[in-house]
């Protein structure tokens, strides 16, 4: 097999990152994208030259204007989509902001419509399956002290 031939079937997937935040009484926040029909987490793609937790930090002050410390990594989501391309997806741990940290929220308005923190039982109901499955899995990682490793938000099956 020749180099060009070798390098056409590697996987090139996009890579994003986001931070899960909690407020006082442990919910985590959701943000309301003006693009969107379902609450997401704060974050977004990395650029080039970025690592991912860079992508977090930056994406975290664009979209919420705030720079809060952005911990461990919690969840790493292998997300093949056809329509989309394959995505490699991180999730960190933001930890609790304070009320100080939630009054120095300042949304990017053209993208966020509002935001707002939520127990993890409400999360199917507002979000898509697949990003439900990763906070879930971050959830569990964070009160665990683990870093999950998923296949399209879930567990993948063992092999032989």
């Amino acid at each position: 097999m020749s180099e060009n031939e070798h390098e056409a079937k590697m996987a090139n997937p996009r890579m994003a990152a986001g931070a899960l935040f909690f407020d006082e009484a442990d919910r985590v926040l959701l943000v309301e994208p003006s693009y969107k029909d379902y609450r997401d987490i704060p974050g977004g793609y990395v650029e080039q030259g970025e690592s991912p937790r860079q992508a977090c930090v930056r994406e975290i002050h664009e979209e919420l204007g705030i720079k809060p410390h952005i911990g461990r990594l919690l969840v790493v989501d292998w997300a093949p989509n056809l329509g989309e391309g394959d995505k490699v997806l991180y999730l960190f741990d933001g930890g609790c902001l304070s009320t100080d940290d939630r009054r120095q929220i300042a949304l990017q308005a053209d993208e966020l419509r509002g935001y707002d923190f939520h127990d993890a039982g409400q999360v199917p109901d507002l979000t898509v399956p697949r990003l439900a499955r990763r906070i879930s899995a971050g959830i569990d990682a964070r009160a665990n002290g683990l870093t999950t490793y998923l296949e399209h938000g879930q567990p993948p099956t063992p092999t032989t």
